[in-house]
């Protein structure tokens, strides 16, 4: 009696080359958003409004670099993961904006307060919410290492990942003729 071995391989679908730059933005605003969290919620650290906003950025880093890893044309990859190159250099632009507000080199946003929701509460519940709580000030900095606060590390960061996103994604790009 004989039998019939079959062997079956799949080879994995190959890299356009704007994978890498995708995978760098999606991990990288991954890991500054963990990071932000962990300050948050381990370390202590609530953020105040500028936090939100770089945080905002950073989610739509991770969406557009998302997209681009997405099996769409080589013009639709281009485009997302040169997106997501711009949106981290906006974060990082919105970064720097903080630390100009941290510095007291411009003043910041006359709401930079952490929010307090007051619905469904009488009036001494909030009172005595609002007198526990402490305002968050996006004019002072909280923590900061070799000189650099949150925001600016986010800004460095930021724009060294979003200009190298941005570097290999246009040399992946076909070159025009």
């Amino acid at each position: 009696m004989s039998s019939i071995t079959a062997v079956a391989t799949i080879d994995p679908p190959r890299s356009s080359g704007l994978d890498l730059p995708a995978i760098a933005a999606l991990c990288g605003s991954g890991a500054i958003l963990l990071g932000a969290l962990g300050f948050q919620y381990l370390g202590g650290y609530p953020p105040c409004s500028l936090c939100y906003w770089q945080r905002y950025g950073h989610v739509a880093v991770m969406a557009l670099a998302w997209l681009a890893l997405l099996p769409l044309g080589r013009s639709a990859k281009i485009a997302f993961a040169t997106l997501s190159g711009v949106a981290l250099l906006a974060t990082a632009g919105i970064a720097v904006y903080h630390v100009g507000v941290e510095w007291k080199w411009w003043a910041g946003p006359s709401g930079c307060t952490g929010a307090v929701s007051g619905l469904g509460m009488s009036v001494e519940e909030l009172k005595r919410i609002l007198m526990g709580t402490k305002m968050i000030r996006c004019d002072e900095i909280p923590w900061s290492l070799f000189g650099l606060s949150m925001a600016g590390w986010n800004a460095v960061l930021s724009a060294i990942l979003g200009g190298w996103v941005l570097e290999r994604t246009w040399r992946s790009a076909p070159k025009s003729v």
